[in-house]
């Protein structure tokens, strides 16, 4: 039975689904998002806290800032109020509700951009304001998820291992491409390894992570408006870009079976389920990593109203649920309303009695 004091000390590790039933291929999901962050940023996070505090760069007197679309400014936050530090995290629009909620919750501060800087759409408009900030008090400490090497190096560490024992004969690995530090650390692992690993990079459609033109994305977590510093391709075997409507397809395929993630492991699931769809996959042994579960996402991915604005009315079709089914049915009152109507009624009813024994 594990016994912690501090609330990053818990990590489940070594939860693997096993999607075969659901994709049709056999492909472990491995689970990262069961510790008290509920997403795999709480390594990252951990790692770039710790290396700050041994470099000297953090104090009591410190304010950490952060840019980040919720998951890693969750981790932070629950870490800051962990260590007493004062956090504040920069983020914009695309975030979703619950996460803003949960950072305040855990006594963060969360500041919205509402702009986009010409080049680097919110990403660039939000570290531009943390740059800003930073060079306005010496007290600021940017951590800097996207260039700071802790990122890959909590990934080289921890998650690579972690897969390795559980999976010596691996043959392929599906990662996610955010900042690229989950994707760097295992790659730079398993290009060690004993045995060739194929490391295939999964992506939004609209990123520029990997060249092409940059488009709308309304799912935080995966993909940049810039390339990531800390990416490498010459580690990368290949990349695979996702549509959006394809993530909210596979998040609620999922979701039928019972299993409710986040948007970023419905990208992963996507497209490695593209990739196992175009090879003869019945000999390999398949791993993707699932970055976040899917309660941050109910006000949005797991939403009829936001689905139809962003993406129409089809969007689900070829999963099976006509648009007219996500509109809930009229609920009948609450039994509490109904007690309430027949006690009115029948008061109702004696009144009126009364009043007609009067009469006569």
């Amino acid at each position: 039975m594990p016994v912690i004091s501090v609330p990053h000390a818990f990590n489940e590790d070594d939860l693997y689904v096993d999607l075969r039933s659901i994709i049709g291929h056999s492909l472990f999901l491995k689970c990262e998002g069961f510790n008290f962050a509920g997403s795999i940023k709480l390594k990252a996070a951990v790692e770039m806290v710790e290396a700050a505090e041994r470099d000297g760069a953090l104090t009591p007197e410190s304010i950490l800032v952060e840019s980040s679309s919720g998951n890693l400014g969750v981790a932070l936050s629950m870490i800051a109020a962990s260590k007493g530090y004062r956090f504040l995290c920069v983020t914009d629009s695309r975030g979703n509700l619950s996460t803003r909620m949960m950072m305040e919750a855990l006594g963060s501060q969360v500041h919205m951009i509402a702009g986009q800087e010409a080049n680097g759409g919110y990403l660039g408009a939000r570290i531009e304001y943390v740059r800003a900030l930073c060079a306005s008090d010496s007290r600021y400490v940017w951590l800097s998820q996207y260039t700071n090497p802790s990122n890959w190096k909590a990934h080289y560490r921890r998650t690579a291992p972690e897969i390795a024992r559980q999976f010596p004969q691996l043959d392929v690995l599906f990662v996610g491409a955010g900042t690229t530090g989950t994707l760097m650390g295992c790659a730079r692992y398993f290009r060690e390894w004993h045995r060739p690993v194929r490391v295939v990079a999964v992506d939004s459609v609209g990123s520029v992570s990997f060249g092409g033109p940059p488009g709308r994305r309304m799912i935080p977590g995966l993909g940049m408006s810039m390339r990531p510093p800390l990416l490498d391709e010459s580690y990368v075997d290949e990349v695979i870009r996702v549509e959006e409507a394809d993530t909210v397809r596979t998040c609620h395929r999922l979701a039928r079976r019972g299993f409710v993630f986040g948007g970023s492991t419905g990208t992963v699931v996507s497209g490695a389920t593209d990739w196992l769809d175009r090879h003869d996959a019945r000999d390999l042994t398949a791993v993707a990593i699932g970055p976040d579960l899917g309660e941050r996402y109910l006000d949005t991915i797991y939403r009829a109203s936001w689905l139809r604005d962003l993406y129409g009315d089809d969007v689900l079709s070829s999963e099976g649920i006509a648009a007219d089914s996500w509109a809930p049915s009229p609920a009948p009152p609450p039994r509490w309303d109904r007690e309430l109507e027949f006690q009115n009624g029948e008061r109702e009813n004696k009144q009126h009695a009364q009043l007609e024994d009067r009469k006569t």
